[in-house]
């Protein structure tokens, strides 16, 4: 079994701000920095870091080759990685003194990832592999149609949200990862059960994983429900804390974990993203992860 996962690669250029900008207002930022990410190199850096092969797919132009070798670095295959002439994709965000964040996107070369791109890519994988999804590349649904007729194991993290994924079917996905937001976006509920109830009635097959923020992360499929409280933390930089919860997530479904055990894994990663800043850099190696899970177990 191979993971493979076919993500947005960005440049993060950080800035900290007392508040987020206000509509018609300008303000000063307290701090700039730029940092490695996109949702597609975060969650294939926390997958590898947790322990797991992954193979990423995707485009870069000339100023992102710092990311390919992040990536490698980080124990990313990058076989699949390519380079053009483009500007690499990239996001403006803004961090609260809360640390709350707001992110702007530009998707450069992201959106260059054409049909016959992606049939060569998927061409070395099959039945059974897991592909990984986000909403930040070119041909999103030809990759979700294309992958779930190979017979690949998808797990989609609907973000960005936007009106063409509201419409996009959803019936291939395996584990389909969002939070509060996106799940209102998609099926008009606020709460939490109500969301995966409607999930659920429109995709009886589908395994979802909400996540609620400080209120934890639920699973929900026909067969099982489980909830994992959030583990209490100061909040520094929530940016990657999803792409983190995501990526150990699926280290832990590789290791044939428990899904308690797998949503333990995966928002003990998470809290310590959150106490430090940046996105990719912030997430951090399975045996720091493994040491504070023996620690919380035994209530230290």
């Amino acid at each position: 079994m191979k993971i493979l996962n076919f993500g947005s690669l960005n440049i993060d250029k950080v800035y900290k701000v007392k508040h987020f900008v206000r509509p018609g207002e300008t303000i000063f930022s307290k701090e700039y920095q730029c940092f490695p990410g996109g949702k597609g190199l975060n969650q294939s850096i926390a997958a590898a870091r947790a322990g797991v092969p992954i193979y990423h797919a995707g485009t870069i132009g000339p100023d992102g080759r710092f990311l390919a070798e992040l990536l490698k670095e980080s124990g990313v295959d990058t076989r699949y990685l390519r380079e053009n002439g483009s500007i690499t994709g990239h996001a403006l965000i803004q961090v609260s003194e809360e640390g709350e964040n707001c992110i702007i996107l530009f998707n450069g070369s992201n959106y260059e990832n054409g049909r016959e791109f992606i049939n060569q890519v998927l061409e070395d994988f099959g039945e059974g592999d897991i592909l990984v999804l986000q909403n930040e590349i070119s041909n999103l649904p030809y990759l979700l149609e294309k992958g779930a007729a190979m017979g690949m194991r998808i797990l989609f993290n609907p973000s960005p949200m936007n009106e063409s994924l509201k419409k996009t079917d959803l019936s291939g996905v395996t584990w389909l990862m969002l939070n509060e937001t996106e799940g209102n976006d998609i099926t008009g509920a606020s709460d939490p059960d109500r969301i995966t109830e409607i999930l659920l009635e429109k995709y009886p097959q589908m395994k979802v994983i909400l996540t609620l923020g400080r209120k934890g992360a639920v699973y929900k499929s026909a067969e099982e429900c489980v909830y994992q409280p959030c583990f209490p933390v100061n909040a520094v930089d929530t940016t990657a804390a999803g792409d983190t919860f995501t990526g150990y997530f699926i280290a832990a479904i590789v290791e044939g974990k428990t899904m308690q055990e797998a949503l333990r894994l995966a928002a003990c990663a998470s809290s310590i993203t959150v106490s430090r800043e940046g996105a990719a850099v912030s997430i951090p190696e399975r045996t720091l992860v493994d040491e504070r899970v023996r620690q919380l177990d035994k209530g230290n």
